[in-house]
């Protein structure tokens, strides 16, 4: 009887430790499943962190452009320094004769019925026509004859690349550019002068316009005889 016994025992000892090992493994299985899981969850939650955090970087880089989009434009609609104001009397004031102006070139006052169009002058204009389209809210810009080619052709691409602008040749100017609007004027000593563009950017069809709303065209493009 015993010597048939042990090996019953031997093979439950056996079968007892593979059940042990079969659980361990199974064990170490679920151990793992458990930390890639862990891995993977932790993975998904760096990538929600890290998408979120660029959207607010860029929500934040976009406002920051805002700001200095509007700084700039702010500045750009400041008169420039040097800027000079002058009471020029009512609008619509019209004659036909010429007009002895305080100031030269002028900035306002009786003006002819006709405006001058808006464009690049090569030759002198009237000023009693430029007047008019001041009054419209234009912005001329007078320049000395002998100014370079080189600052008249920039003038001619402000003057073209924006509606309501006139330039022409003014002899006798103390300053190399002068630009004018209804009751203002600025001196400038060349056409690259930033504060060209914030003259035009403040007064060009600006508060100061007599006449808001009014053609800067369909007037006459004659020149001084």
């Amino acid at each position: 009887m015993l010597g048939f016994g042990y090996p019953r025992e031997a093979e439950t000892a056996n079968l007892r430790d593979a059940h042990f090992i079969r659980a361990a493994n199974l064990e170490r299985v679920a151990k793992r499943g458990t930390d890639l899981g862990k891995s993977r969850s932790g993975g998904r939650l760096n990538r929600t962190t890290i998408i979120i955090g660029l959207v607010v970087l860029a929500f934040i880089a976009g406002f920051i452009t805002l700001i200095v989009i509007d700084s700039q434009q702010r500045a750009e609609r400041q008169p420039p320094e040097g800027v000079e104001e002058f009471d020029v009397g009512a609008a619509g004031q019209h004659t036909q004769g010429t007009v002895d102006y305080e100031q030269d070139p002028p900035v306002g006052g009786e003006h002819n019925p006709v405006w001058q169009n808006s464009a690049f002058y090569e030759e002198p204009i009237r000023n009693e026509n430029a007047v008019h389209t001041m009054e419209h809210g234009a912005v001329w810009i007078t320049y000395s004859p002998d100014l370079p080619q080189d600052q008249q052709d920039r003038i001619r691409d402000i003057v073209e690349s924006q509606n309501c602008l006139l330039a022409s040749p003014y002899p006798g100017l103390d300053s190399p550019i002068v630009a004018s609007a209804w009751g203002y004027q600025i001196r400038l000593d060349n056409a690259d002068d930033e504060n060209l563009q914030r003259f035009i950017s403040t007064y060009r069809q600006g508060p100061q316009t007599p006449e808001p709303g009014a053609a800067c065209t369909g007037g006459t493009s004659d020149v001084a005889s």
